[in-house]
């Protein structure tokens, strides 16, 4: 994951408007994408976000730099997240997987496998999915992940283990059956 540059970070940190929308546009489509894995609906994904930019924004002042600018980013979008979650009291499903080329398979194949693919993902608990996509889906290492989620590393990486191990068999029976029928 790519930071924001620190002139730009600067300005906003100093009530930039247009450094802090700068900052929106560089984090918002990996937000995005971990707040509509995490909740499943577009409309509770925008209210999540909208919930993480305005706190965002009324604590960017007070950012210590601790952490990347991304990591405490991803760990506002996701408490916000868990806001919605706890609102709602409910986990939607999942809708989509994240859209990902699929090279040398059919059309039909691949649209499957990102189906079943969602629906595995929709299936582990909330706190496994959230390590999963940080960790595979935006690439952070183990430290950054932990500091998002708020556990230690050790804790994301068996939810990591878990979950690939759930997810992988699941494939495996959707692509036997496949395979079978």
């Amino acid at each position: 994951m790519e930071e924001l540059d620190p002139i730009t970070l600067g300005r906003a940190r100093h009530g930039d408007e247009q450094a802090f929308a700068a900052l929106v546009r560089h984090y918002d489509p990996g937000l995005r994408a971990l707040a509509f894995r995490l909740l499943g609906d577009r409309a509770r994904m925008d209210d999540a976000l909208q919930e993480a930019y305005v706190n965002a924004y009324r604590s960017l002042p007070g950012f210590r730099g601790e952490s990347s600018l991304g990591t405490w980013l991803y760990r506002i979008a996701y408490n916000a997240c868990l806001d919605e979650l706890k609102r709602t009291r409910a986990v939607g499903d999942l809708a989509e997987a994240r859209d990902r080329a699929y090279t040398g398979a059919d059309p039909l194949d691949a649209l499957s496998l990102r189906r079943t693919l969602a629906r595995a993902l929709a299936e582990l608990s909330l706190e496994d999915r959230a390590a999963v996509l940080l960790v595979d889906a935006n690439g952070f290492d183990y430290r950054d992940a932990a500091q998002v989620l708020g556990i230690p590393e050790g804790t994301v990486a068996s939810r990591l283990n878990r979950a690939r191990a759930a997810l992988r068999q699941t494939l495996q029976e959707t692509w036997k059956g496949v395979a079978n029928g």
